[in-house]
């Protein structure tokens, strides 16, 4: 057996979470040890070998609201420290730990392994002028979800001051974190899949009526984790009845599920999908909500996408942008703070104001009518991915956080 030179642990509450590229290829390095973490509801990975945690309850009913997440944290934590204790007493010491501390895994590690080089995946700080907080009219901000930010932003100050480097995927993001910390975090995005993320002149898509779309068709895409106003949904949805009115041979296909991943459920439906379709009119034999897809799938639909919709509040960038990007989407995306850290009106993708339902369908148009126009744009941002966010750019830039200077 070769000798074990270097250590690492990764943890993450739904790992790998980020780091599954990075645990792929970081596991079959000779002489690495790569172990992951995770709660026992995560997905996990079939090559990185993990261990799953579950917390002893959950926050008690009587704790004050603007606590809970807190709460929650420290159970978080507990559960793992628990874990990583029972690690060291059977001789396990990690060279490096990589983590995404958003869930409180990583409270008490300098209390097990003081010695490891603790990197912390810095996501996203809460409640910063021009982000996320206050930006939708169309949903205001209580005092009370501005108290329980400030709150929650308690853990993710403890996470700045104890980690060795923080690291964020994009500028946008790093800017949101307090200014002290700023130079303790590294830029550097986890990287995409270019070579499976690829243009395909050849590509179709079956619909669930039977009805097959190809490159070249008149076909508008709209991906998200889940379908909510964190990623414009809701104004997606009012710019695609105008859009039908105005083009009556295109089909949309929206690609995402009916949970909640940012905000909050509406009050008056038990989604976003079916409030909205309750709001708008639509053609339902050209609108065709896919849930979520197997990932063969959903590369397909993006290579058969004549129009691509990325919309967010400024908040986290999707990976799902830049894999559009990626696959030579013609990209249309709101005018907002991450976004335009990618995207150049006109160079690489088409943006648009967040809110202007009317300039958002005027451009869906001109997209499918004029495909040949629009191959430049698609060309350019292909290579803007390749050379700014491939794989390798992601590895090299995660392998030197693992050394410290």
């Amino acid at each position: 057996m070769a000798e074990i030179s270097k250590r690492i642990l990764i943890v993450h509450q739904n790992f790998p979470g980020q780091f599954r590229r990075i645990g792929h290829v970081w596991t079959p390095q000779p002489g690495w040890e790569v172990i992951g973490m995770g709660r026992r509801t995560a997905p996990g990975m079939d090559s990185v070998r993990w261990i799953p945690y579950d917390t002893a309850r959950k926050p008690g009913k009587e704790t004050h609201p603007y606590l809970r997440q807190m709460e929650d944290a420290v159970l978080h934590g507990q559960a793992t420290a628990r874990l990583m204790i029972k690690l060291k007493q059977q001789g396990y010491r990690p060279d490096a730990i990589l983590a995404h501390p958003g869930w409180g895994e990583t409270l008490y590690v300098r209390d097990i392994f003081p010695d490891a080089r603790l990197i912390h995946f810095c996501e996203w700080f809460y409640g910063t002028p021009h982000s996320d907080t206050g930006f939708d009219p169309e949903f205001p901000t209580s005092f009370d979800t501005l108290a329980k930010l400030r709150t929650w932003n308690a853990l993710h100050t403890l996470n700045l001051e104890h980690c060795d480097v923080g690291v964020s995927p994009t500028q946008w993001q790093r800017s949101r974190h307090p200014g002290i910390y700023l130079p303790k975090i590294e830029l550097a995005h986890e990287g995409i899949d270019t070579d499976l993320l690829q243009p395909d002149a050849s590509a179709q898509f079956k619909l669930p009526n039977g009805h097959v779309v190809k490159a070249g068709d008149p076909v508008i895409t709209y991906v998200a984790r889940n379908l909510e106003p964190y990623r414009g949904f809701h104004n997606f949805m009012r710019a695609l009845e105008k859009v039908q009115r105005a083009h009556p041979r295109c089909h949309t296909i929206i690609v995402g599920g009916d949970d909640v991943s940012y905000g909050a459920k509406p009050g008056d439906a038990p989604n976003w999908r079916e409030k909205m379709l309750r709001e708008v009119k639509l053609d339902a034999a050209r609108t065709h909500f896919m849930g979520k897809l197997p990932y063969d799938q959903y590369r397909k639909v993006l290579q058969v996408s004549s129009a691509h919709i990325y919309l967010t509040y400024p908040f986290v960038l999707s990976w799902s942008m830049l894999e559009a990007m990626a696959s030579g989407c013609l990209v249309i995306g709101s005018r907002t703070g991450p976004v335009q850290e990618v995207i150049n009106d006109g160079e690489n993708g088409l943006l648009v104001d967040f809110f202007d339902t009317g300039a958002m369908a005027d451009r869906m148009v001109e997209a499918i009518d004029n495909q040949a126009a629009m191959r430049p744009l698609r060309a350019a941002a292909q290579r803007c991915v390749r050379e700014r966010y491939s794989l390798a750019n992601g590895e090299r830039a995660f392998r030197r956080l693992l050394a410290a200077e």
